[in-house]
């Protein structure tokens, strides 16, 4: 009888990848112990090496962590000199009505 297809939350893959790089246990033996695939085990072990070199080379969190402060200078003087002018043409508006 076939299974059918399940979908794993990514701390369980990151466990059983991690366990897998370990090589404490055959493949064979994670499979049984966490009731995977043997080929799922070695896919999710080669994504896992793979992406460690986004987490180690690169200092893209730390980039998006820091937020260009010239952009944001520049949004705020252009948002405080559109809500001087529309206040302007409020009050404009105001002693029209009046």
């Amino acid at each position: 009888m076939r299974r059918t297809r399940r979908n794993h939350a990514a701390g369980f893959k990151a466990k059983v990848a991690i366990a897998a790089i370990k090589g404490d246990k055959t493949l064979a033996e994670l499979a049984e112990q966490f009731d995977v695939h043997p080929n799922q085990i070695s896919e999710w072990k080669q994504q896992l090496q793979e992406s460690a070199i986004d987490v180690f080379g690169s200092n893209s969190r730390v980039k998006a962590a820091e937020p260009d402060l010239k952009i944001l200078h520049a949004k705020i003087g252009q948002l405080t000199l559109e809500n001087d002018f529309l206040e302007g043409a409020l009050r404009h508006q105001r002693k029209s009505l009046r």
